[in-house]
């Protein structure tokens, strides 16, 4: 199991606006630090930690930060409505388009994803496989 990923970013405000644009609405929490922001999912109590963190921190060596060459993280959303809306607001909030949402030919008939760069470039997907959405070839 993952337990967390850690993305670097050089300019953590602006970090913040894109990463809030979607991860609050995914049911993640936010704690600020010095050492930057962390992601978390709530947990219940007398259950373990719900896994896994985000944490989006600047880096340790004090180098520029930057975007792993075919690493991507992806985010689950509940229906196709919150794809493309969680996609349209990490736009607005400072993200580029890496592809929109939508069905891609080289996967399942009910996997509907959207694709994203934070300012500092990592990619991210937003995607949701639901079944009570309509699928590829409905």
């Amino acid at each position: 199991m993952i337990s967390y990923v850690t993305v670097g970013a050089d300019d953590i405000p602006r970090a913040k606006r894109f990463y809030s644009a979607f991860m609050l609405a995914l049911g993640y929490g936010l704690k600020e630090g010095p050492e930057g922001l962390s992601y978390m999912l709530p947990g219940h109590q007398g259950q373990p930690a719900v896994s896994p963190d985000y944490y989006v921190k600047p880096t340790f060596d004090g180098r520029p930060a930057s975007a792993g060459n075919g690493a991507m993280v992806a985010f689950q959303a509940q229906d196709q409505q919150q794809v493309r809306d969680l996609h349209a607001a990490a736009l607005a909030a400072g993200g580029r388009d890496e592809g929109q949402p939508g069905f891609r030919d080289a996967y399942g008939p009910n996997f509907y994803v959207g694709y994203l760069r934070d300012p500092q470039g990592n990619k991210i997907a937003l995607f949701s496989s639901n079944p009570n959405d309509p699928g590829r070839d409905q």
